[in-house]
Order: structure tokens, then C-alpha cells, then sequence
């Protein structure tokens, strides 16, 4: 299993480092070249939302990612990721983020609580959103103080929190499940 992540900035080198925990092959996109490459799902890390939107805009990565996962390549976003997969942005899934929803950096935090099918997780949030609004094919996964930090829909997996950056492989390897049902 062959597993592109978004290498433009953000935690990407942490999920590289989880992926390859659990088996998977990797490789770093920044440019078209790159993203041409072989591949059966994409990681999108945390980071900087409106940053990374435009250095995909500007190394003209925007589009094909776009196209890709509207075809069906499975990808999972945390943090910055959610909020690139949203209505407002790559608009690939039918979510709505809510940026910096626990506030600035001193409003970061770190918890456990239940994901669906999982079960216990520690979850980091640093400047996280939250998900507003889900449409109706969108599984709600996790929810802190009534907000909802993890979701699916379809082939697309999204938390507001960065599981690459704990100990914890199990939303990662459900990522990977997400991928082998093909």
C-alpha cells in the first residue's frame, strides 16, 4: 500500500512515521511530479488551512487532488486537513469547518474520549476547528463537549485533532482499513 502525504507544511513527517509503523509505503507531495506518482490514498496533516490552499493553488496541485478524491482516492485529514476537505474548500466532503474553534494556541489541549468502532483515543488539539454542519452521508465518529472532532464519509476520513502526534496507531490503522476496502 502506497500512501501520498501533503508535504507543503504541517505534522506530515509524523504521519510518514505512523504509516510506516503499521506497513505502509509512503511518499512527500510538494509538486505535480510528485503527485503523479502511484498511489492508493492521501494524507492531508494539520497545519495551516489557508496557507497550504495556496501553495497547492500555486504549484497547480489544487485541481488534480481535487479530482482524485472525487473519484474515489480514499484520504484523511486532520486539523488543517478537515478544514481543506470541507463545503468552503476542496469541497469533497459534505462537512463544514469551524477554524481556530478552541481558540489560539494557548487554547490547545490534549484529551481522550471515545471514536465509533475504536473505541478510547488521546486526542491533541492545537488551534483545532470543529465540524458546524454534516450532511447526511457523513458518520459522525467522535464528539468533545457536544462538537464533532472526527468524521467519515465515504473513502474520507477527518479528525480535528492530530492523532500522528501520540503514541496512538488506531486512527491511522482504521485509515488504513478505509483503504482495503477497495
Amino acid at each position: 500500500m502506497k500512501i501520498a502525504i501533503l508535504a507543503l507544511q504541517g505534522a506530515f513527517a509524523e504521519h510518514e512515521q505512523m504509516l510506516q509503523q503499521l506497513g505502509a509505503e509512503t511518499f512527500q507531495v510538494r509538486k505535480p511530479a510528485d503527485w503523479q506518482q502511484p498511489k492508493d490514498a492521501l494524507v492531508i496533516p494539520g497545519g495551516e488551512s489557508t496557507a497550504m490552499l495556496k501553495i497547492m493553488n500555486d504549484e497547480q496541485l489544487f485541481a488534480p487532488i481535487k479530482a482524485e478524491i472525487e473519484a474515489g482516492l480514499p484520504v484523511f485529514g486532520t486539523c488543517a486537513g478537515l478544514i481543506m476537505l470541507d463545503r468552503e474548500h476542496l469541497g469533497t466532503m459534505d462537512i463544514l469547518a469551524k477554524r481556530n474553534a478552541y481558540g489560539r494556541q494557548l487554547g490547545s489541549f490534549n484529551t481522550v474520549a471515545e471514536v465509533k468502532g475504536i473505541g478510547s483515543v488521546p486526542m491533541t488539539f492545537i488551534r483545532a476547528p470543529y465540524i458546524e454542519e454534516v450532511g447526511p452521508e457523513v458518520e459522525v465518529l467522535a464528539e468533545v463537549d457536544g462538537r464533532i472532532v472526527a468524521a467519515r464519509q465515504g473513502k474520507q476520513l477527518v479528525t480535528a485533532f492530530h492523532p500522528e502526534l501520540t503514541e496512538s496507531t488506531q486512527l491511522h490503522a482504521l485509515f488504513l482499513e478505509l483503504i482495503d476496502k477497495k
